[in-house]
Protein backbone atom coordinates (compact mmCIF):
# COMPACT_ATOMS: atom_id res chain seq x y z
CA UNK A 1 0.00 0.00 0.00
CA UNK A 2 2.54 2.30 1.08
CA UNK A 3 4.40 1.32 -2.39
CA UNK A 4 1.59 2.67 -4.62
CA UNK A 5 1.16 5.98 -3.10
CA UNK A 6 4.86 6.41 -2.84
CA UNK A 7 4.80 5.69 -7.10
CA UNK A 8 2.54 8.11 -7.81
CA UNK A 9 5.57 10.98 -6.25
CA UNK A 10 7.78 9.49 -8.06
CA UNK A 11 6.27 9.45 -11.31
CA UNK A 12 5.15 12.95 -11.11
CA UNK A 13 6.20 15.05 -13.70
CA UNK A 14 7.66 18.26 -13.13
CA UNK A 15 7.54 20.83 -16.22
CA UNK A 16 7.60 24.16 -14.86
CA UNK A 17 3.61 24.49 -16.05
CA UNK A 18 0.96 23.44 -13.69
CA UNK A 19 -1.30 22.66 -16.76
CA UNK A 20 1.23 20.35 -18.26
CA UNK A 21 1.96 18.86 -14.74
CA UNK A 22 -1.81 17.63 -14.52
CA UNK A 23 -1.91 16.71 -18.16
CA UNK A 24 1.43 14.60 -18.31
CA UNK A 25 0.65 13.11 -14.75
CA UNK A 26 -3.25 12.09 -15.99
CA UNK A 27 -1.81 10.68 -19.67
CA UNK A 28 1.47 8.85 -18.12
CA UNK A 29 -1.32 7.24 -15.42
CA UNK A 30 -3.14 6.30 -18.45
CA UNK A 31 -0.79 5.06 -20.21
CA UNK A 32 0.48 2.89 -16.94
CA UNK A 33 -3.07 1.40 -16.86
CA UNK A 34 -2.73 0.43 -20.61
CA UNK A 35 0.70 -1.04 -20.29
CA UNK A 36 2.40 1.60 -22.17
CA UNK A 37 6.24 2.14 -21.47
CA UNK A 38 6.11 6.41 -20.84
CA UNK A 39 8.63 8.56 -20.79
CA UNK A 40 8.37 12.53 -20.92
CA UNK A 41 11.43 14.83 -20.59
CA UNK A 42 9.94 18.40 -20.22
CA UNK A 43 10.88 21.53 -19.31
CA UNK A 44 8.30 23.72 -20.47
CA UNK A 45 8.76 27.72 -18.25
CA UNK A 46 9.36 28.78 -21.36
CA UNK A 47 5.19 27.55 -22.62
CA UNK A 48 4.20 30.05 -19.90
CA UNK A 49 2.50 32.34 -23.26
CA UNK A 50 0.37 29.76 -24.39
CA UNK A 51 -2.92 29.47 -23.41
CA UNK A 52 -3.96 26.51 -20.35
CA UNK A 53 -6.76 25.45 -23.44
CA UNK A 54 -4.24 24.84 -25.89
CA UNK A 55 -1.63 23.29 -23.73
CA UNK A 56 -3.99 21.08 -22.91
CA UNK A 57 -5.33 20.72 -26.56
CA UNK A 58 -1.32 19.66 -27.79
CA UNK A 59 -0.69 17.76 -25.12
CA UNK A 60 -3.69 16.04 -24.80
CA UNK A 61 -4.53 14.88 -28.07
CA UNK A 62 -0.98 14.02 -28.77
CA UNK A 63 -0.53 11.95 -25.88
CA UNK A 64 -4.21 10.45 -26.14
CA UNK A 65 -3.07 9.62 -29.99
CA UNK A 66 -0.15 7.76 -29.21
CA UNK A 67 -1.44 5.83 -26.21
CA UNK A 68 -4.47 4.68 -28.61
CA UNK A 69 -1.87 3.44 -31.05
CA UNK A 70 0.55 2.03 -28.67
CA UNK A 71 -2.95 0.03 -27.28
CA UNK A 72 -2.63 -1.87 -31.08
CA UNK A 73 0.90 -3.28 -30.46
CA UNK A 74 1.98 -6.42 -28.28
CA UNK A 75 2.71 -5.32 -24.76
CA UNK A 76 6.62 -5.46 -25.44
CA UNK A 77 6.82 -2.97 -28.19
CA UNK A 78 4.53 -0.42 -26.72
CA UNK A 79 6.83 3.03 -26.06
CA UNK A 80 5.76 7.11 -25.95
CA UNK A 81 8.39 9.45 -25.33
CA UNK A 82 7.68 13.16 -24.96
CA UNK A 83 10.14 15.72 -25.42
CA UNK A 84 9.92 20.01 -24.79
CA UNK A 85 12.34 22.77 -24.56
CA UNK A 86 13.41 25.51 -25.23
CA UNK A 87 15.76 25.65 -28.70
CA UNK A 88 17.25 29.29 -29.17
CA UNK A 89 13.52 31.26 -29.07
CA UNK A 90 11.43 28.22 -30.37
CA UNK A 91 9.84 25.86 -28.15
CA UNK A 92 10.53 22.32 -29.58
CA UNK A 93 7.54 19.54 -28.71
CA UNK A 94 8.30 16.43 -29.79
CA UNK A 95 6.07 13.03 -29.36
CA UNK A 96 6.73 9.85 -30.55
CA UNK A 97 5.69 6.30 -30.44
CA UNK A 98 6.08 2.54 -31.83
CA UNK A 99 2.56 2.59 -34.62
CA UNK A 100 1.63 -0.24 -36.88
CA UNK A 101 1.94 1.13 -40.42
CA UNK A 102 -1.84 1.87 -40.64
CA UNK A 103 -1.35 5.42 -38.90
CA UNK A 104 -5.04 7.41 -40.22
CA UNK A 105 -3.98 10.60 -41.83
CA UNK A 106 -4.25 14.22 -40.24
CA UNK A 107 -8.63 14.59 -39.96
CA UNK A 108 -9.10 10.93 -40.70
CA UNK A 109 -10.06 7.96 -37.99
CA UNK A 110 -9.73 4.17 -38.25
CA UNK A 111 -12.56 4.23 -35.12
CA UNK A 112 -16.41 3.79 -36.57
CA UNK A 113 -17.30 6.58 -35.46
CA UNK A 114 -16.08 8.89 -37.96
CA UNK A 115 -18.11 12.50 -36.57
CA UNK A 116 -16.25 12.57 -33.16
CA UNK A 117 -13.18 11.31 -34.00
CA UNK A 118 -10.21 12.58 -36.32
CA UNK A 119 -10.20 15.50 -34.58
CA UNK A 120 -7.03 15.56 -32.58
CA UNK A 121 -4.47 16.44 -35.25
CA UNK A 122 -6.11 19.15 -37.07
CA UNK A 123 -7.12 20.80 -33.35
CA UNK A 124 -3.53 20.48 -32.34
CA UNK A 125 -2.57 22.17 -35.45
CA UNK A 126 -5.20 25.03 -35.25
CA UNK A 127 -3.61 25.36 -31.78
CA UNK A 128 -0.11 25.85 -32.91
CA UNK A 129 -0.73 27.84 -35.73
CA UNK A 130 -2.60 29.92 -33.42
CA UNK A 131 0.90 31.14 -32.26
CA UNK A 132 2.27 30.97 -35.68
CA UNK A 133 4.23 27.83 -34.96
CA UNK A 134 4.77 24.29 -37.22
CA UNK A 135 3.56 21.17 -36.83
CA UNK A 136 4.78 18.16 -38.68
CA UNK A 137 4.55 14.22 -38.69
CA UNK A 138 6.14 11.40 -39.75
CA UNK A 139 6.05 7.84 -39.95
CA UNK A 140 9.65 6.17 -39.76
CA UNK A 141 10.65 2.72 -39.37
CA UNK A 142 7.42 1.50 -37.05
CA UNK A 143 7.95 5.23 -35.41
CA UNK A 144 5.06 7.82 -35.50
CA UNK A 145 6.71 11.15 -34.71
CA UNK A 146 4.73 14.43 -34.26
CA UNK A 147 7.25 17.71 -34.35
CA UNK A 148 6.00 21.02 -33.38
CA UNK A 149 7.45 23.96 -33.17
CA UNK A 150 6.38 27.38 -31.97
CA UNK A 151 8.28 30.68 -31.84
CA UNK A 152 8.58 32.22 -28.29
CA UNK A 153 7.72 36.08 -28.24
Amino acid sequence: MLQSRIEGYENYQQTGNQVLDIVIRDKAKLAQEKKVDFRAAVTFEDGSFLEPLDIGTIFGNALDNAIEASEKLPEEERLITVKADRVRDILMIVVENNASAGVPAEGKTSKEDKFLHGLGLPNIRKAVERYEGQLSTKMENGIFKLKIMIPIP
